[in-house]
């Protein structure tokens, strides 16, 4: 028996049908699926819709959105040729593109996976780090490779790196190449410059898709150097053809605390720049 005023009731009821389908659909009945439904409902949408879409599956690990706009993006990339996944840190943007790579060439649609990020992070730049490429690139690539062997056999992934199937290198190391039949992420793309973000999204060959995914409140860059990943925002905006996600903290999906922090983090950024 539910015990409340009329919307508590009728809200209750409706987060207890979906997820009764949810259920019935083969989703386990755990806190996290309460809350992933609470949000969806939140959001005025179908929580069977969202959190059945599964994209991806391997061993006990289950890969698909939870909240309304991680279903935009994830349809969003399916269906347009570049989609750009922007929003802050937890918000499943990176981790759902590469489950979708991984489905894209498990399934035949391209023949290759091309990974890439600008290397420069929190004042650190490519050219200074000790070693040689593989150990410079590391550090920087290293959640991409972890993304990736959650997804797959390790040993598989391993044996396409060295096929070249999947290829993991800096930005730097795309220039003057045209990048087909593949599907392509650019990550932590509010590091890249004007020239350098023009130069990758040239870079898009027959047959490719592209998934370019950045937090813009986390720009490592010179404070005197624009964002290429704000410029194409606002220059994309509208281009047929191309899908601009914006996610927000209510798609935070990590520990409830990211959520706090990152709003806390938007707040102060608010007020200093009032």
């Amino acid at each position: 028996m539910l015990d409340g005023d009329d919307d508590q009731i009728k809200h209750a009821q409706a987060v207890l049908s979906e997820l009764r389908d949810v259920v019935d659909g083969g989703q386990a009945l755990e806190t996290q699926t309460v809350e992933a439904v609470t949000g969806v409902l939140a959001a005025n949408g179908s929580a069977k819709e969202v959190l059945g879409d599964v994209v991806w599956r391997y061993r006990n690990t289950t890969i698909q959105p939870r909240t309304v706009n991680q279903k935009r993006y994830v349809d969003a990339i399916r269906s347009t040729t570049m989609t750009f996944g922007c929003g802050p840190a937890g918000t499943g943007k990176t981790y759902l593109a590469m489950a979708l790579a991984v489905a894209a060439l498990e399934s035949r649609q391209v023949s290759r996976i091309v990974l890439t990020r600008p290397a420069v992070e929190a004042g650190e730049r490519l050219g200074f780090l000790p070693g040689d490429l593989m150990a410079k690139v590391d550090p920087y690539l290293r959640p991409l490779f972890d993304a990736l062997y959650d997804m797959m056999d390790g040993e598989r992934v391993t044996a396409m790196l060295e096929r070249g199937v999947v290829e993991v290198a800096p930005l730097a190391f795309m220039r003057g190449r045209t990048l087909n039949d593949a599907f392509i992420i650019l990550d932590e793309a509010q590091n890249t410059t004007r020239e350098q973000m023009r130069m990758f999204l040239t870079r898009l060959g027959f047959g490719s898709r592209a998934v370019i995914t950045g937090d813009p409140t986390q720009i490592d860059l010179p404070r005197d150097q624009m964002s290429g990943l704000n410029e194409a925002r606002q220059v994309l905006a509208g281009v047929q053809g191309i899908e601009i996600i914006e996610f927000e903290r209510a798609d935070v999906v990590r520990h409830k605390l990211v959520q706090s922090i990152v709003e806390a983090y938007r707040i102060s950024d608010e007020a200093r720049d009032a």
